[in-house]
Order: C-alpha cells, then sequence, then structure tokens
C-alpha cells in the first residue's frame, strides 16, 4: 500500500495507458477507446489489455495488465460490472496509479455494495478511481483521447467536467460545430471516490484550462468542494449547469430551516458565494465558455451601449441592469467624447444612439472613441438591420475593432435582422468573436464578465470565530439524549442561546396557575405564554401560544385556554408547563436558521421571519463557516434588507448584531454534531446599538445515525 495518493498528474497526463477490456469488435467501447487514442495521437504509450492477445489497429495486445513492463499511470477498464474487481485487482498488481472504470451497473442502478468494495481494495492499494460508469477522459496536453465519444477533438482551453456522460459525450460534439477548443474533458460518473473538488485542484492550476464548465446532478463532499471553488474562482471562470431546479431533493424537517433549504436554492446561494457564475442552460454555457477563455478582464465598471436603434438601446439596459452590468453615467464625460462624432440627432447619453442611419463607418468611429476613453471599460456593440445597413461591411470592421479591443477591454456585440445579418454573425462567430443575435444573450455573457472580474477582485476575508460554551450546549443535548428526544424543549433552546451569548427574552416555566401568576408579575407585564411539551413541536398551530398578555386576569385566561387547546387538539401529549416570558419591543422580525445539509454540511440561513416567511421565501444561505463579509452579503441579498437599514424616517437597525448572530448559531451547530437544524424566528432585530434578541428558538437533534 502507499502512503501517498497519486498526483492527478498522472491522471490527466499519464506516460502510459492500458485499455483493460480492448476489444477486437469494433461494435464495443473497448475497441472505440484504442480507436480514439491511436487517432488522437497519444503522446504516451498504449498498453491495449485482452485475454486473447493479438493486434488491435496496429497496436500489439497484452493478454494481461501484468505483463505490461513499461510505465503504468492510468487504467482504463471497460469490462463487464461482474468483471471489475478482478480487473482492478489486476491494475493494482500492475502499479497503476488511477483506474477509470467505464463499466456501467453499479450503485447507479442500486448495486452500491460491489462500488464500495472496488474502491476500498482500490485505496487500499494506492489507486484512486474515477467512475464508474463514465465516458473516460480528453486530455490535450498529451493529445490522449481516452473516451468513446467523437474521434475528433478540437484542442483548445476549456475544460468540462460533467457527471452525466451522455451529456459530456454531446458536448465533445457540441464543442466541435461551435468551434470551441477543449483542454480536457472528463465524467465523474458515480463519484465513488474522485469528486469535482479534486479534478479542480489540478484545473487550477492547469496552464491550458483558461475556463472550467461544470455539469452537476448532485453533490458529493460538498464541504470539500466549497474550499475548493473558493480558490479556482480567483484565478479562473467556473462555469456551473446544474439540473434539478425542482424542491424534490430537499429535506422536509420540522422547521423552516429545513423546510426552506430547497436544492436547488441552496445550491445556487453557496455557489455564488464560491465565485461560481451558474449559466440557465447548455448553450449559454458553451457561449460563455468559449469567449470567456478569449476575453480580456474588464479594468473597471464602466460599461457603455453603442447601438443605431433606441429601443435596441432601451432593452439592452434592462438587460444590463438584469446581469448586473452597471451602466457609465458620467454624462459630461460621455458628451465629450461622442457628440461630436454622432449625428446631432442621436443621444450621448447611455446607451449611445447614433441612430438607424448610421453607417458601419459610423460605428468605426464610436468604438474607436469607446476604446481611446480610459474611464470606459466595456462595450456593447448592438446593431438592427435598418435603412441600407451593410451588415458585410459592419463585419469587417467589428472584426477589426474587436482585434483592437482584445487586449485593452472586453466588447461584445449583437445583430439582429435578417439573412445578411445572420451570415454576418455566423461569420463573426468563426473568428471566435463574442457576438448573438439577442441582446438579452449577448448582455447576459457581459455580465459572466464581470462576475469573474468582480471575483478576483473579493476580499478573501478572516472567517469569523464565535466564543461560545460548548459544554454547556452538550450537557443540554445530553439530557434530551437520554429521554429519548430528538428537539430540545423551549427553556433548553434558550439555554443554548445563553451558552452562545444570544439575548433571549426573560422566562420561568409554570406547572401551576399561581405560578404563572406570580412570574408574570415578577417579569413585568405584558408577557407571553407558550406551551412546553415534549409532543408539541408548532405551539402556535395548534393554540399553545397567547401574546401581549396585560394584567392578571388574561394571565389566567390564557393558561387555561392553552391546556383546553393542547388536550383537545393533541389528546395525547405530555404537557409538562407553561413557559411565562417577558413580550419583547417591536422590532424587525427576521429569522436566523443553521442546519446541515446533507450536500454542504453545515449551512446558515437568513431572511425575513415571522408567520410568513414559507410563503414570502425571502431568504438566503450560505455554506459554514463564513467571513463577516459573506455573513452581510446574506443580510444585503434579501429583499427585505430595506427595512434594516430603515424606512419612511425609522432608524437603521443593528445589522452588525445580526452578523454576529448567524455566526454564533452556525458555530453552534458545526460544534455540536449531535444538532441537525437551529431556527430563531423571530430573532427581533432593534435600532442600531441596542441589538436583537431571540424571541423562539426551536433546536432539533440529528438523529443517532446522522449523528454518528
Amino acid at each position: 500500500m502507499r502512503s501517498k495518493d497519486p498526483s492527478m498528474r498522472y491522471l490527466f497526463q499519464p506516460r502510459g495507458v492500458a485499455v483493460v477490456g480492448a476489444s477486437h469488435n469494433e461494435t464495443k467501447i473497448g475497441y472505440r477507446l484504442v480507436q480514439n487514442i491511436v487517432a488522437g495521437r497519444y503522446t504516451g504509450v498504449l498498453y491495449p489489455v485482452n485475454p486473447r492477445g493479438g493486434e488491435i489497429l496496429g497496436v500489439p495486445v497484452y493478454k494481461s495488465i501484468e505483463e505490461v513492463d513499461g510505465v503504468l499511470d492510468t487504467a482504463y477498464v471497460a469490462v463487464p460490472a461482474e468483471m471489475v474487481f478482478d480487473a482492478v485487482k489486476s491494475c493494482a498488481r500492475a502499479k497503476a496509479k488511477f483506474a477509470v472504470i467505464i463499466s456501467s451497473g453499479f450503485s447507479e442502478v442500486g448495486n452500491s455494495a460491489e462500488e464500495k468494495r472496488i474502491v476500498s481494495y482500490a485505496r487500499d492499494h494506492g489507486i484512486r478511481v474515477v467512475g464508474p460508469n463514465v465516458f473516460g477522459i480528453y486530455s490535450s496536453s498529451v493529445s490522449l483521447n481516452a473516451t468513446f465519444g467523437p474521434s475528433e477533438v478540437k484542442p483548445g482551453n476549456v475544460a468540462i467536467v460533467t457527471q452525466s456522460g451522455a451529456i459530456g459525450v454531446a458536448m465533445i460534439g457540441k464543442a466541435k460545430v461551435e468551434n470551441i477548443g477543449l483542454s480536457a474533458i472528463i465524467s465523474v460518473g458515480n463519484k465513488s471516490d474522485v469528486t469535482e473538488a479534486g479534478l479542480l485542484e489540478y484545473l487550477a492550476r492547469d496552464r491550458l484550462s483558461k475556463v472550467i464548465l461544470m455539469y452537476i446532478e448532485g453533490i458529493r463532499a460538498g464541504q470539500e468542494l466549497v474550499a475548493v471553488l473558493k480558490v479556482t474562482t480567483r484565478k479562473k471562470p467556473v462555469i456551473v449547469i446544474k439540473s434539478g431546479r425542482s424542491e424534490r431533493g430537499a429535506q422536509a424537517a420540522a422547521s423552516h430551516t429545513g423546510s426552506l433549504a430547497g436544492e436547488d436554492r441552496v445550491f445556487d446561494d453557496i455557489i455564488r458565494q464560491c465565485g461560481v457564475i451558474r449559466a440557465e442552460s447548455l448553450q449559454e454555457a458553451l457561449d460563455w465558455c468559449k469567449f470567456l477563455a478569449d476575453t480580456t478582464t474588464p479594468r473597471g465598471e464602466n460599461a457603455t451601449i453603442i447601438t443605431n436603434g433606441g429601443g435596441l438601446g432601451v432593452l439592452t439596459a434592462d438587460a444590463c441592469e438584469k446581469y448586473g452590468v452597471r451602466l457609465y453615467d458620467d454624462a459630461q464625460d460621455l458628451k465629450k467624447t461622442f457628440s461630436q462624432i454622432i449625428p446631432s440627432f442621436g443621444s450621448a447619453k447611455n446607451p449611445i444612439d447614433i441612430t438607424g442611419q448610421a453607417t458601419p463607418e459610423d460605428y468605426d468611429r464610436v468604438l474607436g472613441a469607446a476604446l481611446r476613453n480610459p474611464r470606459i471599460h466595456a462595450v456593447a456593440c448592438v446593431g438592427v438591420q435598418a435603412g441600407d445597413f451593410d451588415a458585410r461591411r459592419f463585419t469587417e470592421i467589428a472584426e477589426r475593432r474587436h482585434a483592437d479591443y482584445r487586449s485593452v477591454k472586453p466588447i461584445v456585440f449583437s445583430l439582429f435582422g435578417g439573412g445578411n445579418v445572420e451570415s454576418s454573425i455566423a461569420r463573426l462567430k468563426e473568428k471566435d468573436i463574442p457576438v448573438f443575435g439577442d441582446v438579452y444573450e449577448a448582455t447576459s455573457f457581459l455580465g459572466a464578465v464581470y462576475a469573474h472580474y468582480r471575483n478576483k477582485a473579493r476580499s478573501t476575508g478572516t472567517v469569523e470565530q464565535a466564543d461560545i460554551d460548548a459544554s454547556r450546549v452538550q450537557s443540554v443535548v445530553d439530557k434530551a439524549r437520554a429521554e429519548g428526544r430528538v428537539f430540545l424543549l423551549a427553556h433548553e433552546a434558550q439555554e443554548v442561546m445563553l451558552a452562545a451569548g444570544i439575548s433571549i427574552p426573560r422566562s420561568r416555566i409554570a406547572r401551576k396557575l399561581d405560578q404563572a401568576v406570580r412570574y408574570a408579575e415578577q417579569i413585568g407585564y405584558p408577557v407571553a405564554m407558550k406551551v412546553v411539551s415534549k409532543d408539541i413541536v408548532h405551539k402556535s398551530d395548534i393554540g399553545g401560544v397567547a401574546l401581549d398578555l396585560e394584567d392578571k386576569d388574561e394571565v389566567v385566561d390564557a393558561y387555561e385556554a392553552i391546556l383546553q387547546n393542547c388536550r383537545a387538539r393533541r389528546p395525547g401529549a405530555r404537557i409538562e408547563g407553561i413557559e411565562v416570558c417577558e413580550m419583547v419591543e417591536t422590532g424587525v422580525e427576521t429569522i436566523v436558521g443553521a442546519r446541515r445539509d446533507p450536500s454542504f454540511g453545515p449551512i446558515v440561513m437568513f431572511g425575513l421571519g415571522g408567520i410568513y416567511v414559507e410563503v414570502l421565501k425571502d431568504i438566503s444561505f450560505r455554506a459554514f463557516p463564513v467571513t463577516r463579509e459573506e455573513a452581510m452579503s446574506m443580510i444585503s441579498e434579501v429583499h427585505s434588507y430595506a427595512l434594516l437599514l430603515g424606512v419612511r424616517g425609522a432608524n437603521k437597525k443593528d445589522i452588525d448584531t445580526v452578523e454576529t448572530t448567524i455566526v454564533k448559531v452556525g458555530t453552534v451547530l458545526q460544534q455540536c454534531k449531535d444538532i441537525s437544524d437551529i431556527e430563531i424566528n423571530p430573532l427581533m432585530v432593534y435600532d442600531y446599538g441596542q441589538g436583537a434578541t431571540a424571541v423562539d428558538v426551536r433546536i432539533l437533534l440529528s438523529r443517532s445515525e446522522e449523528a454518528a
């Protein structure tokens, strides 16, 4: 057994590869693999393996992989599922460093036990496993096409990591049609061992790979992936396409945090936290990859639209707002730059309208002026076929101006019109010039350019740390565990809040009516009352809560009403008492939560709180731990953020305390493995400097198998 994992270099730059299951039958995958490796002119040594021996396409075939006497870095296994384990054992004896298992018939069809057995044996013998159920690997650095996809692959600088083999094979063909050059493409299949994170670590350093595209169906080892993505996106753009936007992957839990943590919503927020750019479609992703690989990074945020159609300019401006492209608005500078070279009835305001009578030469002059102005950092040049618009001449100018702009600032083109315009678009695309038939497509690309620009510029920050009394939290949890419960009672949850340094209302638990009255008077009116029961989680749903009780009579009535409601609606519930607590002052109701996500591990949530949180869903998520910048970002991106800033003369609220509370709640979850969900709803936030109070707290415990 080798003590260290082999370097990913041996997967992408192997000196020798074996095809275990190489076939003489041209219809078999084992033949196709050998055929593509030979046709691709692989720079290393190929070792086809088949018990029959002989030759395949002029390459000598080994009867056993153990017979290979040269350097063997990677073995491609293409044999029936029941023969894979023996094949991997042979690979271990041959000292292979990687086994790429093409074969299917494992966890994707329920055969997880055999897959685990293979991976366990491989790891014990120093072999990393890619797959099973993959189409192979293409790597331009050694001219290796070890896939059963198309034979012809254009080398370039886009790397693709895909979970779907079928989509991956199709991407190879589509990339060729779209004139997209690939540095590498690899499918991860079942991700039994090697995951996206390990591949990204290599691709982030690979000088040939300037853009990375990922197709994802599900996340495994999410915490590791988050850490790698945060580093990778600072170096080069990472584009993601993910299938499964529905809520079906969400795990419904007895908390808002759980029920709101729909798989796609969490995924979307967390990959944005990592600096990943998400595309809406495969075509959009491929377009972005093609042009991002060859587009210079802007030097600032000032984008300018140049158009010959006022309506088209307005559409582009709308698209800029949607995709986060900031339009340059220095009216004086724009006038100075363009007023002398556009018609008097045009407009030097952004969008720059050079009118429908504009010729290609007019575009040329305006593009030249925009190029020379250092305060203009990016240009969207859009045109509509109007009057005597000469599409052929415009194409020539666009091609030349793109060359001028190429190393100075980004430029994107969009043309709309008839057959001549469509021909111009096709010609410009052939020249790898970013041109689109729709302004929204063009602007979404510019939005991707700026997303990467901001990723590179964003502060790394320092992970926020909270000082909590972990032993105090654990003792509370242990007591609940000893009683066989999977949630904490209200007073226990409050104890956890105190251990984390989070402010809570004063409260006491009454087991008799006279105690309730006495506690209410000690705390001071108004008070709230809530049922305390191991069998009742959602108290308000069954009338187990009473608010704004102003005097003794109201306390007496509420006490009796709560007991009556709970006994009527939860007849078997064990009622331990009634909590009497301080009725807190009114502030902005927010929700702060944390939970263990099945894909990403600890995550935190923030949003607008109260009883309508699941209806409005004004929330955001982040993977935990977070930096202060990330926590503030998740606060500011919810629609109700304006309430915290102060509206209609109201004072600004204590946003700093909200940020601190998010970190404290996340730290409790992270340090206490027995806790699965924490929810504060509402966290009542007061004016700046006056803090916030956790009014209602719900804490769920992991099932015993989850905690283990």
